[in-house]
């Protein structure tokens, strides 16, 4: 049951969020204006590039998918099995979606295409982090799923059936962390332009070390 979800799923998971639409919306305001935490628009716009006979926004946006997934296969390697559970290297993956960051800053401080592709895969890395645990899907780079999944809910409760407020609650706190994130984003790029990305990649860093000390701290109280 979803029940059985830690706490530390609500706090991760809105830091998660943030990062996530901090990310996108740098992408959106900066170069290429490309959203880079989701790919329905990015393959749509490469469907339509075909027309419009440009290789090279074909081939750019080409990246874009490959670049996340790219980082969703990295996470794939460094995490096992389908639960959400302390012990994983789930401090791993942050360190390398930091470094990613911090690679697409100094890519697109120089006008280098690359940084969006780094920024892609650290997507890309984050959303494959979220793994199906007692029922709960959790994603923290798109909210698609997340309002389909709500609106769902909400219908099933009008049909008189039960309404799990925990999972409800876990979304919401995505919702606005992904919104949060949006809005910290767009202020820190008109003020920073691409060093604002410093900012997510440090916050990855963070998270890593409190995972990693949480984690530590929970095997030894497990052990006496």
């Amino acid at each position: 049951m979803i029940s059985r979800l830690p706490k530390w799923i609500e706090y991760g998971a809105f830091v998660l969020a943030l990062v996530a639409g901090f990310i996108n919306a740098i992408g959106l305001l900066g170069f290429e204006h490309q959203a880079v935490s989701h790919l329905s628009g990015t393959a749509t716009l490469l469907g339509t590039s075909v027309l419009g006979n440009s290789a090279t926004v074909s081939l750019y946006l080409a990246g874009m998918l490959f670049a996340f997934f790219l980082g969703a296969s990295l996470s794939g390697y460094l995490l096992h099995g389908s639960t959400l559970r302390l012990g994983q290297h789930y401090d791993t993956a942050l360190v390398v979606e930091s470094l990613l960051l911090f690679g697409a800053f100094y890519l697109l401080s120089g006008g280098s295409v690359f940084g969006m592709f780094a920024a892609s895969a650290a997507c890309g890395l984050q959303n494959a982090m979220a793994t199906q645990y007692s029922g709960a899907v959790v994603r923290t780079t798109h909210l698609t799923g997340i309002f389909t999944d709500l609106g769902m809910m909400l219908g099933a409760f009008l049909r008189g059936e039960g309404f799990d407020r925990r999972k409800a609650l876990l979304f919401l706190i995505i919702i606005s962390g992904f919104i949060a994130g949006g809005t910290l984003g767009a202020m820190l790029f008109e003020a920073l332009r691409f060093k604002s990305l410093l900012v997510p990649g440090t916050v990855c860093l963070v998270l890593a070390g409190c995972y990693r000390l949480y984690s530590a701290r929970y095997r030894q109280v497990s052990d006496q």
